[in-house]
């Protein structure tokens, strides 16, 4: 454009340097991520009860008198009036 106030000064360009923009694209690169699992197994003892039982047989001989067999029907009982 020219000014109002000098009609015969000519136009001039002036160039600023260039700047730069930037555009960014991003595109997917495969990376390998190794992870380590390491399993270890530990054994461990734990207490089972085992229960066992023993069993013995024992015989008793008793005698045949009187006394013997009132011990066995549990000692003398009252009696009734006669």
């Amino acid at each position: 454009m020219s000014d109002p106030s000098c009609p015969s000064c000519p136009t001039q360009t002036v160039y600023d340097p260039p700047q730069a923009v930037y555009e960014d694209y991003y595109h997917p690169q495969v990376v390998n991520v190794v992870h380590q699992v390491e399993v270890i197994r530990r054994h461990h003892c734990v207490p089972v009860p085992n229960h066992v039982y023993t069993c013995t047989t024992k015989d008793v001989f008793c005698g045949t008198g009187m006394a013997d067999a009132r011990g066995f029907r549990g000692g003398s009982r009252s009696r009734g009036r006669r």
